[in-house]
């Protein structure tokens, strides 16, 4: 994990890391996912289900980012890609159209990484990233983000992450998203 500047490195701002039982506390990590990404209930109520089937894939697992309290401040879950689920089918054709496919195997994708905006630029999310994808067994990482200028999208080009495909829309997503990869472990400042 990467300090923080004046930090304990495994603190980031204040924070502990560690495992999270995601299927146990689905709802405190979808009230972080709502407040920092503006999801409604009924966005909630279909990523609870979601969240809770993509747990029992194997090797799926979560880290969770938490207060001296105990409370949830941030998530990061994922498992490693398999062509045949949901994601996968969608992002094929966008990777297959730039000859770039191949990226949905030997990869570890980031299914959803959330931190709360009371806590963001702190150094979570970049702790929450590298510590889940240094454990992968796979030689790479995936993931999809909202293709925008963001502070997210920054983080992951700056962590090594590149565009393999923009402009992918997800059945009822507002907005389209990029596909992004990186080979592991991801890159250090």
């Amino acid at each position: 994990m990467l300090p923080t500047p004046g930090g304990d490195p495994r603190r980031p701002a204040g924070l502990t890391l560690g495992p999270l039982d995601l299927v146990a506390r689905v709802d405190e990590a979808l009230r972080v996912q709502a407040v920092a990404f503006g999801l409604n209930e009924e966005e909630v109520g279909i990523r609870r289900y979601i969240v809770q089937r993509h747990m029992t894939s194997p090797g799926a697992r979560a880290l969770g980012a938490f207060t001296d309290a105990g409370d949830l401040a941030g998530f990061v879950y994922g498992m490693p890609n398999d062509r045949t689920h949901w994601w996968s089918t969608v992002v094929e054709p966008h990777l297959r159209a730039g000859g770039l496919d191949g990226w949905l195997d030997g990869s570890f994708v980031i299914t959803e990484l959330h931190v709360h905006p009371d806590f963001q630029g702190r150094g979570a999310g970049r702790a929450l990233i590298t510590r889940i994808t240094d454990t992968a067994a796979e030689p790479r990482s995936i993931l999809s983000a909202i293709d925008a200028d963001s502070p997210a999208r920054a983080l992951y080009r700056d962590l090594g992450y590149t565009d393999l495909a923009r402009q992918v829309t997800f059945p009822s997503a507002r907005l389209p998203y990029a596909v992004m990869g990186a080979p592991l472990p991801l890159r250090r400042p």
